[in-house]
């Protein structure tokens, strides 16, 4: 149960619009759903500000929509990463309003439009291989309500290609930098910008890459501080973090300015 649906049937319940034994069994699934093979945390949102997200992963067609079918009833919006084409083709038709994008192998059905949180997040990819992971981290993005601009294919091999993006980053409030191979982008990006830098390692790149290690130890040997890095592949892991720091800082209170003291 989100935010607003809480508030909405607690002021239902002292309106007298709803009965104890009403507002109960809406409570009662709160804050854990038990599906006997998963229990789905309803009350992340009230504790981090955003909805759990499911890993596909090893999950069934028909344990994947009965999650996501229990996070709707809560009114929450719905997430499913790491979801190869050939299982979402055994739930299509199943999820009314499902948005699938292979690119990013992601799932998206919203039970609601997220509020948008007025915020520009760059996704910035070194290469095309690296682009599902791009798409990952602009489509958790989006499921936040933070607005992703996407830049493919500005790697350091043709670095010019990168000094025509400047002056877009400078219009975001974090940039997500994703690279394989060397690793060496968001090095470069964040020694050019004032903006934090989210770095990801891709497993994109030849043998001495070693699936994505190569690229990661160089991004947390980064010689530009301000840059903070996540694991392998992990664009939705990006995109969290970048959702999270805008959440704060957005809708944050402005702090109170101090009393001037009177001389007596």
């Amino acid at each position: 149960m989100n935010t607003d649906k809480l508030k909405a049937l607690l002021a239902d319940f002292k309106a007298g619009r709803i009965t104890s034994d009403e507002a109960l069994a809406q409570l009662k699934r709160m804050p854990v759903e038990d599906l006997g093979f998963a229990k789905v945390d309803h009350h992340r949102s009230l504790r981090r500000g955003f909805p759990e997200v499911i890993l596909a992963g090893t999950k069934t067609p028909k344990q994947i929509a009965a999650i996501v079918k229990a996070t709707l009833a809560c009114g929450h919006n719905a997430l499913v990463t790491k979801m190869p084409p050939e299982i979402f083709a055994q739930l299509k038709g199943k999820l009314k309003g499902a948005a699938y994008s292979e690119a990013a192998q992601a799932l998206v059905v919203r039970a609601s439009e997220p509020k948008p949180l007025g915020s520009k997040v760059a996704v910035i990819t070194a290469g095309t291989s690296d682009i599902p992971v791009g798409e990952e981290a602009a489509l958790t993005l989006e499921f936040l309500g933070v607005e992703p601009i996407r830049f493919w294919d500005i790697g350091i091999a043709g670095v010019h290609r990168l000094a025509e993006a400047l002056p877009v980053f400078e219009q975001c409030d974090i940039l997500i930098v994703i690279a394989g191979m060397d690793g060496a982008l968001p090095s470069v990006v964040a020694g050019m910008t004032d903006r934090p830098v989210i770095a990801v390692p891709t497993s994109v790149g030849y043998g001495a890459a070693f699936g994505g290690l190569a690229p990661l130890l160089a991004m947390l040997n980064s010689c530009s501080p301000g840059v903070g890095v996540v694991n392998i592949d992990n664009g939705f892991g990006a995109a969290m973090l970048a959702g999270m720091i805008v959440k704060v800082f957005r809708t944050a209170e402005p702090a109170a300015k101090p009393r001037k003291r009177t001389a007596r």
